[in-house]
């Protein structure tokens, strides 16, 4: 399964995100999609998994939930949008992580894309950075990569100067 992974477009797509997921089987949206238009047209690309971030209106809330814990293959998966990173997580996500103990965690809202592994959770964390022009970050971001069974491999980055 290839999936592509980003976050925080805030309404907008970069047209070469739509080139990059062209060979996706999905697309992963870890919040503050903006509008339910984005999240039409990004479910138009490929099917969609999304939820809602802190700047989602309640039409993009009625559509998407505030977490997701799902599989992907055979890897158990949780997105949020406000997560933190390992070794400071919100007190909220650290129960989720207890409760589910995925092998993936990815969530946004800090619009810096970092990718690494938990030891202490024994899983993978990624936050794809922002794919929107709102924001301090640098660059359009955003992630794809290959699940097969439990492992995650050929991860390639996109990143468009902004």
């Amino acid at each position: 399964m290839k999936v592509g992974i980003l976050s925080d477009t805030h309404g907008f797509i970069h047209p070469r995100i739509e080139v990059f997921f062209r060979e996706v089987d999905e697309i992963w949206h870890a919040g503050d999609i903006g509008n339910v238009e984005t999240f039409i047209a990004l479910n138009k690309i490929k099917p969609l998994r999304a939820v809602y971030g802190n700047i989602d209106g309640h039409d993009v809330r009625a559509l998407c939930p505030e977490n997701l814990f799902f599989k992907a293959e055979e890897a158990d998966v949780l997105m949020t949008h406000i997560g933190g990173y390992p070794d400071r997580y919100d007190q909220r996500v650290r129960e989720l992580i207890r409760k589910n103990r995925p092998g993936l965690f990815v969530c946004g809202h800090s619009h810096i894309l970092k990718v690494m592994y938990d030891n202490a959770h024994e899983m993978l964390f990624i936050n794809p950075g922002a794919a929107g022009k709102f924001g301090f970050h640098q660059s359009y971001t955003a992630i794809r990569m290959v699940i097969e069974g439990k492992t995650f491999k050929d991860m390639e980055v996109l990143d468009i100067p902004k």
